[in-house]
C-alpha cells in the first residue's frame, strides 16, 4: 500500500521573494520564520555569498494542510505557456451570476496586487465559469 507523501510546488522565477509574497496574499499563506540564529530573512540573506542572495523564497499554509510553495531564481525568463498551473478555488459550489460575481470580486483584489486578467471562460455543459489570470511574473493560474 502506497503512503501519502507531502509535496511542495516549485516556481521558477526572476524575483523569488516578490512572487512568494504575491502568492501569500492570494492564498492566505505565510512566510516561515527565518533559519535558526537569524532574526529576519534579510539577516539570513546578508549572511550568504553574493551569488546566493535572493536565490529562493518560500511560503506555507498556516494550517499545515496545503503544500509549501517554493520559489527559485532562474536565469531565463518565461517564454511559453505553463505546463502546470494553480487553480484558486474561490467559486466552489456556486453557479451562474453568483459564481461570476465572486470570480470578478477576487479578480479585482488580485489585479490590485499585480495580477493580470487574461480571459473569462464561461460555463459550458462540462465546466463552470473560470477566469484565467497571470501572477506578477506572468505565470498563468485560474480562478474557479
Amino acid at each position: 500500500m502506497a503512503s501519502i507523501k507531502q509535496f511542495q510546488v516549485t516556481f521558477d522565477c526572476a524575483e523569488p521573494e516578490r512572487v512568494a509574497r504575491f502568492w501569500c496574499e492570494v492564498l492566505g499563506y505565510v512566510v516561515p520564520s527565518p533559519p535558526k540564529g537569524f532574526d529576519t530573512w534579510d539577516d539570513y540573506n546578508r549572511s550568504l555569498p553574493p551569488a546566493d542572495r535572493d536565490a529562493w523564497f518560500a511560503c506555507a499554509d498556516p494550517s499545515g494542510v496545503g503544500p509549501r510553495l517554493f520559489f527559485q531564481r532562474v536565469p531565463e525568463g518565461k517564454t511559453v505557456k505553463n505546463r502546470l498551473h494553480l487553480g484558486v478555488r474561490v467559486g466552489t459550489g456556486l453557479v451562474g451570476e453568483e459564481r461570476l460575481a465572486v470570480l470578478e470580486a477576487e479578480c479585482a483584489r488580485l489585479v490590485a496586487l499585480g495580477a493580470v486578467r487574461l480571459r473569462l471562460l464561461l460555463a459550458d455543459e462540462d465546466n463552470e465559469s473560470c477566469l484565467v489570470m497571470q501572477d506578477v511574473e506572468g505565470n498563468e493560474f485560474c480562478l474557479d
